[in-house]
């Protein structure tokens, strides 16, 4: 299971359709609106990694979406969502020696 907080930013006259559309797509759940600043926070789940990267895409693309970002991500430790093939893929910066236990 994955879950993301995101932020959606729409034009305050066309919050309340935003809103509505946000609501409808399968998944995603508004926790909060901010309407004089056209902000609304959004948790959506998914299956995998790659379903969530597209939901966020979806939600993107809405009309009268202006921006639309994840701001957090959590994903169960499931190797289903990281295989092993991909986990190698990933070359980044490493944990220093001194912040390990």
């Amino acid at each position: 299971m994955n879950l993301s907080g995101i932020l959606v930013v729409a034009k305050p006259p066309n919050m309340a359709a935003v809103v509505a559309e946000l609501a409808a797509l399968p998944g995603v759940e508004v926790h909060h609106t901010d309407p004089p600043c056209g902000r609304i926070i959004v948790v959506q789940e998914a299956e995998s990694i790659d379903d969530e990267v597209a939901g966020l895409k979806r939600i993107k693309q809405l009309p009268h979406v202006v921006m639309a970002e994840m701001a957090y991500h959590y994903f169960a430790e499931d190797p289903r969502n990281y295989p092993p093939e991909r986990v190698g893929a990933l070359d980044g910066p490493t944990v220093p020696d001194y912040l390990r236990d």
